[in-house]
């Protein structure tokens, strides 16, 4: 493959990169390296469809006054993901505002913001945000269009899961399958001819294919563990009085609710249910939930001596069981997303594995140098229709 070959397939693998990425981050809900704002209330910092590179907050480190973040917001426009400059910190949180926008989210009734609000940091590098200009409004562009393509096929087949991430991996596991499945009849013929190139690799790659395949079961089995999980917010009134309503709580005294998890799922599942800010316990912290099933946990509420309102918070993750449960605590007590990385690790170098072993070996069919002059695919398709 000639050097401009090469550049032009790496350049067009990073657009789609780039693309899905945004994509798959606004409808898991957490960006994923890169995300973008919708409208005008981060200008002239950020212009509608501008994107950014957005650290996860897990690892971006501590938030101070001047950080633009993304966090979920409560209020502003009905909720979802929110981009804005933090202004000011408290005892209770972060005070943000849009550079645009003449007064604070708080001053408009969004809750004050709180660690565990807070999903992402745009990158800054001397105090400015690194702006990718338009890299949204080609994200927006190419989901409008999937979500019309998804909500047509659930409407044809009658099948809801078509839509949202499940049906989006359902979509391109199905596709990478249809194609491989029409590139391995249409060239059935060429398999039997007993002399090839081998001293060239221009044909297509049975570990690409693999290797496709693999990364749509990791992005499911990411999808299946990232999306359930999450933060879960209590409102607690401390108040002066005993309630018969749990979250309206004596002051200097505590509560228990019941968590539930539960597994819509085949695979069963680890969770690991944590307290996300001060005044909540949880016992037990790690629970296993069976194939289709539930369990719970217990977490216990304290409310604080001063009366008034606050915001308490428990973070749920969870991992398909797939590994011993000892080397998921282990993992998991490194870093939350080192079970992530593991799980990926086994599921996507498993698919590769078993499917070099099936093809015996050979990690690569070799097309012949006369292969190369055959019509495209699809025009071979139309002719086996046809003939």
């Amino acid at each position: 493959m000639s050097i401009n070959r090469t550049l032009s397939v790496a350049l067009q693998a990073a657009a789609v990169l780039v693309v899905v990425s945004l994509v798959v981050g606004q409808l898991l809900g957490q960006p994923i390296l890169l995300s973008y704002v919708e409208t005008g209330s981060m200008q002239p910092t950020l212009n509608p469809g501008d994107g950014f590179v957005a650290i996860p907050a897990q690892i971006a480190g501590g938030i101070g006054s001047g950080d633009v973040v993304t966090f979920d917001a409560q209020e502003i426009q009905g909720g979802g993901l929110t981009t804005h400059r933090v202004v000011e910190e408290t005892e209770r949180g972060y005070i943000t505002r849009g550079d645009n926008n003449p007064f604070t989210d708080q001053d408009g009734g969004e809750p004050v913001v709180q660690d565990a609000d807070v999903v992402a940091k745009a990158l800054q590098v001397g105090g400015s945000v690194v702006v990718i200009p338009h890299l949204g409004t080609v994200a927006m562009g190419f989901q409008s269009v999937l979500d019309a393509v998804q909500t047509q096929l659930a409407v044809t087949f009658g099948v809801r899961s078509l839509q949202g991430t499940q049906g989006l991996a359902y979509i391109v596991f199905g596709l990478s399958v249809v194609a491989y499945a029409v590139d391995w009849y249409l060239n059935a013929g060429s398999r039997d001819r007993d002399s090839r190139d081998r001293s060239r690799d221009d044909g297509t790659s049975v570990f690409a294919i693999l290797g496709v395949l693999a990364l749509v079961l990791m992005a499911t089995a990411t999808a299946a563990m990232v999306v359930p999980g999450g933060t879960q917010e209590y409102g607690v009134v401390s108040a002066e009085f005993e309630s018969e309503n749990p979250t309206v709580i004596e002051s200097g005294t505590s509560q228990e609710l019941e968590y539930v998890v539960p597994n819509a799922g085949l695979v069963p599942v680890y969770a690991y249910v944590t307290p996300a800010s001060p005044g909540v316990d949880v016992d037990p912290q790690r629970l296993s939930v069976g194939s289709r099933g539930e369990a719970s946990t217990t977490v216990t509420l304290s409310a604080p001596d001063e009366t008034g309102y606050y915001r308490l918070f428990v973070v749920e993750h969870r991992y398909l069981a797939v590994l011993p449960p000892g080397v998921v605590d282990e993992l998991y007590g490194v870093h939350p997303w080192a079970p992530l990385v593991a799980i990926n690790g086994l599921l996507g170098g498993g698919i590769v594995g078993i499917g070099l072993l099936l093809l015996r070996g050979e990690p690569a069919r070799i097309r012949s140098r006369d292969s190369r002059e055959r019509p495209p695919l699809y025009k071979r398709l139309l002719r086996e229709l046809y003939r």
